[in-house]
């Protein structure tokens, strides 16, 4: 007998190869992965919940000094936490700019920030440049008195600075109040590891080509040192803008006086009597709000060094 084939029918259906099988079922997920997914999940939203936490405690004492310039000063008293003023009122911010010297101090802080600021700029990277390519003798000196001074706190500085300063008669002047304060050890280490990290090649080529050495340093090097520019930037401003000491000892006149050294006033009682608390919580604000424009400007900025990278 011979074999003979057997087809389906016509009508039949044909069976499906991706159709699961009755007999064989889908093989469930694996145990550990689940876990795995489980513990990310609840890892990760603890760690949300924390950084929440975090914010919340670091921005509360800034959100009630905002919402207690806007209060009256009876209500600031009875409820000196609550984010809500019961009336609403700009008395504050109109006593600062119309019936104080708020406007005086603001102007002052503004000329000593911004000369400041561009002179830190300017020695801080001509310091820095030295110290990383120049190689004259005592330099590893120079730089290790650089370290030292940065180890040395400011406070035990003041009476020093006091004398030098009244010695060279610069006492209750904006010399007084700027000169001192264009340089820092901080900024010029910022800048010397900075270009230190800048290929020595790209310098070579432009030597070749007969550029000197201020040359360089201004048309090749200082534009590709953007990011530690713009950290010095904002170091320089925010330190200068928030300044008090230099401050203290160095002016006495009423004309001279910054927002942090008539904001310090403010505090011990000036203008009139009581607590005052939306009237010094108002002047706060306000000084804030340069730095964190600044920053929140600059911020992505800040020593990023990607912006500077050569490729050989």
């Amino acid at each position: 007998m011979s074999a003979t084939a057997v087809t389906p029918e016509a009508g039949s259906p044909r069976p499906s190869a991706s159709r699961p099988s009755a007999s064989h079922p889908a093989s469930p997920r694996p145990a550990g992965r689940r876990r795995r997914s489980t513990g990310s999940v609840v890892g990760t939203s603890i760690t949300y919940a924390i950084l929440v936490v975090l914010a919340v405690v670091y921005i509360m004492p800034f959100l009630i000094q905002i919402a207690t310039s806007f209060k009256t000063d009876a209500d600031a008293t009875a409820n000196p936490v609550s984010l809500i003023p019961q009336v609403w009122t700009t008395a504050a911010y109109t006593k600062l700019f119309l019936n104080s010297d708020f406007p005086i101090w603001f102007g002052n802080s503004v000329i000593v920030t911004v000369f400041v600021t561009l002179g830190r700029v300017f020695f801080d990277s001509l310091a820095g440049y030295a110290l990383a390519r120049l190689h004259f003798r005592g330099r590893s000196v120079v730089f290790a008195a650089l370290v030292a001074v940065m180890s040395v706190p400011m406070v035990v500085l003041l009476i020093p600075k006091f004398l030098v300063i009244n010695q060279l008669g610069m006492y209750d002047s904006y010399t007084g109040m700027i000169l001192p304060l264009l340089t820092d050890a901080a900024g010029v280490f910022i800048m010397k590891g900075f270009f230190e990290s800048i290929p020595a090649s790209v310098e070579e080529q432009a030597r070749i080509d007969g550029a000197g050495t201020f040359r360089v340093f201004w048309s090749i090097v200082l534009p590709m040192a953007r990011p530690a520019l713009i950290t010095i930037i904002i170091l320089s401003f925010q330190g200068s803008w928030n300044e008090l000491a230099h401050f203290i000892i160095s002016t006495q006149d009423p004309a001279l006086t910054t927002l942090t050294k008539g904001v310090a006033g403010l505090a011990s009682g000036q203008l009139s009597q009581g607590s005052q608390y939306p009237l010094k919580l108002a002047a706060a604000a306000i000084m804030t709000i340069p730095v964190a424009v600044l920053f929140f400007i600059f911020q992505r900025r800040i020593m990023n060094s990607s912006d500077g990278a050569v490729k050989e």
